[in-house]
């Protein structure tokens, strides 16, 4: 199983460009803090993880059109390894994560602001952005009564 799900920051804002046949692909980075980094070993400042994101076709343009830099956002997709050949001649490797669904978990003012607000609608892969619930939206809702434990 190949799934991956993040939540972090933009670190700049998407970059959208469009195949020779028209397809959309936008690609940007997210910052994403260790859970459980020792802050010591960084002078005590909380460390991150910069992953890079790849979007495609229709979410690509909302994340042209509403993602910028700072923003939060969740992201769920799968982990893609690929590699070319470099103009010297050597192969070089690129880790990227392909994402299927974006959440925008604030507002698009908020990374400017510096605050936040109530979360934003989210976008689906090829259909126009939708409400998740604010629990996050990254799987079923299920009620208390049917945890086994």
């Amino acid at each position: 199983m190949n799934k991956v799900i993040l939540v972090g920051r933009l670190t700049r804002d998407p970059e959208v460009r469009y195949t020779q046949s028209g397809t959309a692909v936008a690609t940007f980075t997210l910052a994403v803090d260790r859970r459980f980094a020792k802050r010591d070993a960084n002078d005590g400042r909380p460390t991150a993880d910069f992953i890079p994101i790849v979007a495609w076709r229709k979410l690509a343009e909302i994340c042209g059109n509403n993602l910028v830099k700072g923003r939060r956002i969740g992201v769920e997709g799968s982990m893609q390894v690929r590699s070319y050949d470099a103009q010297d001649g050597s192969k070089r490797y690129v880790t990227e994560v392909i994402a299927d669904d974006i959440e925008f978990l604030d507002s698009k003012n908020a990374a400017h602001e510096g605050g936040y607000t109530a979360p934003a609608p989210s976008s689906s892969g090829g259909a126009a952005p939708a409400a998740k619930p604010a629990g996050g939206g990254f799987g079923p809702t299920i009620a208390d009564e049917e945890i086994p434990f």
